[in-house]
């Protein structure tokens, strides 16, 4: 039976993430909260909330945004690094990137910053919602009302523009960089192909799919905003067009964070009302975790080996769910 280490931190939880063996939760009221064994280091990060946070792709420092202008790295020691500033700004979308680069969106400005320091620019007429790196190569993308820009970090190229009506709130690109989907403020997810065009519909959520996942292979997209987290397959030619996705661990509370284990076909979840459940995609039913209570789930994060679960909640509860316990 798995084990669940509980940690009461007081603030909303706005990430997680495994720095090695240490798991470590990004808070509202600016620290980063790290757990080595049983024991909590609290490190004073921000001069204000998190707003963003994710982890380097080499897993070893967590990227975190605030609204003291500051985007800054951690590591599972406790030392932390303030790689950019933008004074009286807000720094609300990051995201990881190859080779140590890291994006940050200011308003209307995505923003790479390169291993060396130095920094490249991408202006828009709307702002940036939400920011993703493609699989390969140093393409990312950036969200914005009415679609999404593709720039290339090494070229003075214009961006291409995905265009779709509407405000676009987060963007993903598929594995093997066949699609770009984003969020959209309404109740549903809009897809690009991004050789050939065409567009992807993904509609009928009760609520809006803030948060989504890929699995492991890429073969599905975990998204939240219905009462199951919802798969939709992407390993078709055409992707989800005119296929069913997987409802995983309905209940009767939406659920509002998904995410996929980085080795096989199990999708973590989290719920509203607090609870966390595991679903694997091949049944329909969850195993229960958590349960409700103490606020809706705002993070969730596997370590790489896939045996631990970190998850956080708005109310400020959090803990490590251990599947060798």
């Amino acid at each position: 039976m798995p084990t669940v280490q509980r940690l009461p931190f007081e603030a909303y939880v706005v990430g997680a993430a495994f720095l090695g063996d240490a798991a470590a939760f990004a808070l509202g009221d600016g620290s980063i909260r790290l757990l080595r064994g049983a024991a909590v280091e609290e490190v004073a990060a921000h001069d204000g909330a998190v707003l963003a946070a994710t982890q380097t792709l080499d897993g070893k420092r967590l990227i975190t945004g605030g609204d003291d202008g500051a985007l800054i790295l951690t590591a599972a020691d406790g030392s932390t690094e303030r790689i950019a500033e933008r004074p009286r700004k807000w720094i609300d979308q990051v995201a990881a990137g190859p080779g140590e680069a890291v994006a940050f969106s200011v308003g209307r400005e995505a923003v790479v910053r390169l291993a060396d320091g130095t920094e490249k620019a991408f202006s828009h007429e709307r702002t940036v919602t939400g920011l993703a790196f493609a699989p390969k190569g140093m393409r990312i993308a950036a969200s914005r009302n009415g679609g999404v820009s593709l720039w290339f970090v090494s070229s003075d190229a214009p961006p291409a523009e995905l265009e779709w009506t509407g405000p676009h709130i987060a963007v993903t690109f598929s594995p093997d960089n066949r699609f770009v989907v984003t969020a959209m403020q309404e109740n549903a997810l809009h897809g690009w192909k991004i050789q050939g065009g065409g567009h992807l519909r993904m509609t009928g959520y009760p609520a809006k799919p803030r948060s989504f996942s890929w699995s492991p292979k890429g073969r599905y997209l975990a998204t939240s905003g219905a009462d199951a987290a919802i798969l939709w397959p992407f390993y078709p030619k055409d992707g989800p067009q005119g296929t069913q996705p997987l409802q995983l661990g309905a209940r009767e509370a939406l659920v509002s964070k998904v995410c996929c284990h980085p080795k096989d076909e199990v999708v973590a979840i989290g719920y509203r009302d607090g609870a966390v459940a595991i679903g694997p995609f091949d049944e329909g039913e969850g195993q229960l975790l958590r349960p409700p209570g103490e606020g809706p789930v705002s993070a969730l994060s596997w370590d790489a080996p896939g045996r631990r679960l970190a998850y956080g909640t708005e109310e400020g509860a959090a803990g490590v769910i251990d599947f060798d316990g």
